[in-house]
């Protein structure tokens, strides 16, 4: 396995430290992302839970941002274990401040209806040129994206349209991109989730502001997520290629909203996903005509 990724793995494989807390490493990024916060989260409830409930549901909310120096704890409430559901509630600390909390839903397996959105029609991912090849080429003109970028040596991610994270192009918001570990995970269960958790974030908050020529790298807008949700509904591997659909229906009040599906290549709807950003101006729009 590539370095990186076993660094990503190693991360969100929490700590037991004591009954029901947690703890966490950062990336020495300078930069504490949302994505790994959740996803160790995810990892810690997951230590909690008896095997045959499965992660049905996540919704958690930022609340302060982090400090990539020090490892994050985690604290598990144990609000419920029943014959068909359980519930957790994790909250984050650092510096004795909760920084993130999480409330999460399994359900023990079980029959019932089934139906599912079709997947979109877009190209397959061997037809698409990576996200890794394209930040590699924008390095050269703006070394800071190095900051983040160092994820695509772990996670291949190809976009269908074409944009990236930093691109101030003006564009529909939506976006299609394929994603998957570089390389084989472990078959256990809380290694993909977490992995899945921790890909959800990535390039989701610029769905919302592609109608207005920005984006969350730019200068002119404080960007930061402030919740994001997790909807389980099949079986998946997040070392298997999956088509992350994304849409932003609404921003305003200085928040944008996206929503997201993932889908398998047989064209299954695994997982659904939403995200509330703060996308607050503070330069004007730049001018047009």
């Amino acid at each position: 396995m590539n370095p990186v990724q076993q660094e990503i793995i190693d991360i969100l494989s929490v700590e037991r430290i004591e009954q029901n807390l947690y703890r966490g490493r950062n990336h020495n990024s300078e930069h504490v992302f949302g994505g790994q916060v959740f996803a160790q989260a995810i990892a810690s409830a997951y230590q909690t839970v008896e095997v045959p409930h499965h992660l049905h549901s996540v919704h958690g909310y930022f609340l302060r941002a982090g400090d990539w120096q020090v490892p994050i704890l985690y604290e598990v409430d144990r609000i419920r274990d029943g014959s068909s559901f359980s519930t957790r509630r994790v909250v984050a600390i650092q510096h004795g401040k909760a920084i993130f909390e999480l409330a999460s839903s399994w359900h023990k397996e079980e029959p019932g209806l089934t139906h599912a959105v079709p997947m979109p029609d877009v190209p397959p991912p061997g037809a698409l040129r990576g996200d890794r090849e394209a930040y590699l080429e924008l390095a050269k003109t703006r070394p800071e994206v190095s900051r983040f970028t160092f994820r695509f040596d772990a996670i291949d991610s190809r976009p269908v349209e074409r944009l990236l994270m930093h691109s101030a192009e003006q564009h529909p918001p939506y976006k299609h991109t394929w994603l998957k570990t570089r390389d084989p995970l472990p078959d256990d269960t809380a290694t993909h989730l977490a992995m899945l958790a921790y890909m959800s974030d990535l390039d989701f908050m610029s769905t919302s502001m592609l109608p207005h020529k920005r984006s969350p790298a730019g200068d002119d807008i404080i960007g930061a997520s402030l919740d994001h949700s997790l909807w389980f509904h099949r079986p998946f591997r997040a070392d298997e290629w999956l088509l992350f659909a994304k849409e932003s229906p609404s921003a305003a009040g200085a928040r944008g909203f996206v929503r997201g599906q993932f889908f398998n290549q047989a064209g299954e709807l695994v997982v659904t996903a939403a995200q509330e950003a703060l996308i607050r101006q503070i330069k004007p729009p730049p001018a047009t005509g």
